[in-house]
C-alpha cells in the first residue's frame, strides 16, 4: 500500500507540473495491518467447506471493526460475495442467500468456539 501511495504521489506531482497547477493530498487515517487468529480463520474455512461453500483467504484494505478488535482479542472476518465485486459503495448488492450463508458460517464458527 505504501508503494502504491508513493506511486500515486509521484504521478500527481508530475501531473501538477505538466498542468501548471498545485495538487495537495492528505492522508486522513492509517491503520496498520493485522493478522487474524489462525485458529478462527481455519474454523471459518472448515465450516464453509462442510456446508459445501467455496472460500479463499483475501486481504482487505478497508478498515473494519475486526481490525481494531484483533489487537485485543482473537478475531477473523467472513466476507460474502457482492454483485460485481463492488463493496463499500452505494452500488453494493449482496443476495439474501449469500447473506444467509455467511451468517450460517458465523453461527457454525461460534458454536465450535463455544464447545471448546
Amino acid at each position: 500500500l505504501r508503494e502504491e501511495e508513493s506511486g500515486l504521489a509521484a504521478f500527481l506531482e508530475d501531473l501538477a507540473a505538466s498542468a501548471g497547477v498545485t495538487v495537495q493530498a492528505e492522508s486522513l487515517a492509517r491503520f496498520e495491518p493485522v493478522t487474524f487468529d489462525a485458529r478462527i480463520v481455519s474454523l471459518v474455512e472448515e465450516v464453509a467447506g462442510a456446508a459445501g461453500l467455496s472460500c479463499r483467504r483475501i486481504t482487505s484494505g478497508a478498515g473494519h471493526d475486526a481490525q481494531m478488535i484483533a489487537r485485543i482479542a482473537p478475531s477473523a472476518m467472513i466476507f460474502v460475495p457482492s454483485r460485481g465485486g463492488i463493496s463499500h459503495n452505494p452500488a453494493e448488492f449482496t443476495a439474501a442467500g449469500e447473506l444467509v450463508a455467511g451468517a450460517n458460517i458465523l453461527l457454525g464458527v461460534a458454536a465450535r468456539l463455544a464447545a471448546d
